[in-house]
């Protein structure tokens, strides 16, 4: 990142004008500390303490640190809609997981794929993670300053997400929030259930088309525990279609919980400005609402 200091910012030392500015986090000023050449100032090494002028020219690295188990880069194709030197946004297929589990620790992972395009130094920082079997946008930050940014602006207008979800029976009323509280459920590692000791959980929905006993649904999280969509809708009698957890598994209907991130908005944490992307329903989804 380079900077030129303004005059409203001359006087301040280079760590409160990168908190204060630019939203640094204090972990990640000591780890910037600690990196030779990670601070420069007019071309020179400088600590944090070093005080700025106005017309300096400040320089930081932000480049993560060598991972101490690099992730293996396995070359794919991936639908890349937008992508700058602080960000990219993937429309992630079905059913490519984002990072590795112990449950398949040897499949093909989003990360892996990231790792080709982006070379050996790449680390993973995803903002919005999405299940396996969920299709659509995800945004990915460069860096571990870039990822901060994004994670504070989640669940606010400036980080705003559609889905789109095919629901199983016609869904009443056509239009609403679910609010239910979302936590672990017992005896599964991955499951969750609605709970009254659960996390505050809210969703709204709106129908916009319905079809052959399913019905195509415009889905908002506003808060974002860890399968809420897909228990929301179970939990009102409308699990989304194909979904194995929360409803009935049915591989010939559809392989996977039907369910996509559509629409993605968000403040650029650099640069300001507004990207707005959207990604078609896939194949998949669609052929459930001609059947």
């Amino acid at each position: 990142m380079d900077l030129i200091v303004s005059p409203a910012q001359a006087g301040r030392t280079v760590g409160v004008f990168l908190k204060r500015e630019l939203g640094f986090s204090t972990t990640l000023l000591n780890r910037l500390k600690r990196r030779p050449g990670a601070l420069l100032k007019n071309g020179v090494p400088v600590f944090t303490n070093a005080v700025l002028a106005d017309g300096d020219h400040l320089t930081v690295d932000l480049s993560d640190p060598p991972a101490a188990v690099p992730t293996a880069p396995i070359p794919m194709d991936l639908d890349i809609p937008y992508e700058d030197e602080f960000l990219l946004v993937v429309n992630k297929p079905a059913p490519l997981a984002v990072h590795a589990s112990s449950f398949a620790p040897e499949e093909p992972t989003l990360a892996n794929g990231l790792a080709a395009h982006l070379g050996p130094a790449f680390t993973l920082h995803p903002v919005n993670r999405l299940d396996r079997g969920t299709t659509g946008l995800m945004a990915v930050a460069k860096s571990q300053y870039v990822h901060n940014l994004l994670r504070q602006q989640l669940h606010t207008e400036n980080f705003y997400r559609e889905y789109r979800g095919v629901a199983l029976g016609t869904v009443t009323p056509p239009a609403g929030d679910i609010r239910l509280p979302i936590g672990r459920a017992e005896g599964s590692p991955i499951k969750r259930c609605v709970r009254p000791d659960g996390a505050e959980a809210w969703t709204s929905y709106e129908t916009l088309r319905q079809a052959g006993g399913f019905t195509l649904l415009r889905l908002i999280p506003h808060t974002g525990r860890t399968h809420q969509l897909r228990l929301h809708l179970a939990a009102v009698g409308h699990p989304l279609a194909g979904d194995w957890l929360y409803g009935t598994e049915d591989r010939d209907l559809i392989p996977r919980p039907a369910l996509h991130a559509t629409l993605l908005r968000l403040r650029h944490p650099v640069t300001g400005a507004l990207l707005e992307l959207e990604a078609p329903l896939p194949c998949d989804m669609t052929r459930l609402l001609t059947l």
